[in-house]
């Protein structure tokens, strides 16, 4: 049987707005990040898609964003969580090493990129062996995008792509492989009542 998952990163954060690195550390959505989980709300409602279950990372950023999509109950797993990147969380962007990270941060207290993968896989693929058809899971951009690489020998689709806040990923799954169908990154305009919108 197929099953969907749709894999999105939470909306924008304080430390995203100030181009700090977040990783297992956390701060608050924005009015922009809000704004950002109301449009994929929007976009859920109008595509007629219902959820059998819906998951997130441990990190607040991520609860905040799931509960402004939806009031249905949810599951917390630390597998979600994003990529921790050690002494560094906090720091200025500016002090990324060049991609891949591969084991850079792991000298720092971080995690290895290849286990970040791992657990990620790993926890996706037991979300979707449960009895859900059609899930939802707000994680994070360095934890989806090592996901995405996982699996990239599965679809055409250029996974080059950014992965922006509030960015989801549609994926298929079947005999226990995914295979990204879809990106989509919600309108804040779309919004039918009237936000305020950080620039």
């Amino acid at each position: 049987m197929k099953k969907t998952l749709y894999l999105m990163r939470h909306g924008q954060t304080l430390f995203n707005q100030r181009r700090k690195i977040q990783g297992w550390c956390d701060s608050p959505l924005t009015p922009l990040g809000i704004n950002q989980a109301k449009a994929a709300a929007e976009y859920f409602k109008e595509s007629n898609i219902v959820f059998d279950h819906a998951y997130c990372s441990t990190a607040e950023r991520a609860c905040d964003t799931l509960e402004l999509i939806t009031s249905m109950p949810y599951t917390r797993l630390k597998g979600l969580k994003e990529f921790s990147f050690g002494t560094f969380e906090g720091e200025s962007e500016d002090l990324n090493p060049p991609l891949p990270y591969n084991d850079f941060f792991v000298k720092y207290g971080g995690e290895d990129q290849k286990e970040v993968q791992q657990r990620m896989v790993t926890t996706c693929q037991k979300i979707m062996d449960e009895d859900n058809a059609i899930v939802l899971a707000v994680s994070h951009s360095g934890a989806c995008r090592n996901f995405m690489r996982y699996w990239e020998y599965t679809s055409n689709i250029n996974q080059q792509v950014k992965i922006g806040n509030c960015c989801i990923l549609k994926f298929e799954y079947e005999n226990n492989q995914f295979t990204l169908v879809e990106i989509i990154n919600p309108n804040v305009s779309d919004i039918k009542e009237e936000l305020p919108v950080v620039s």
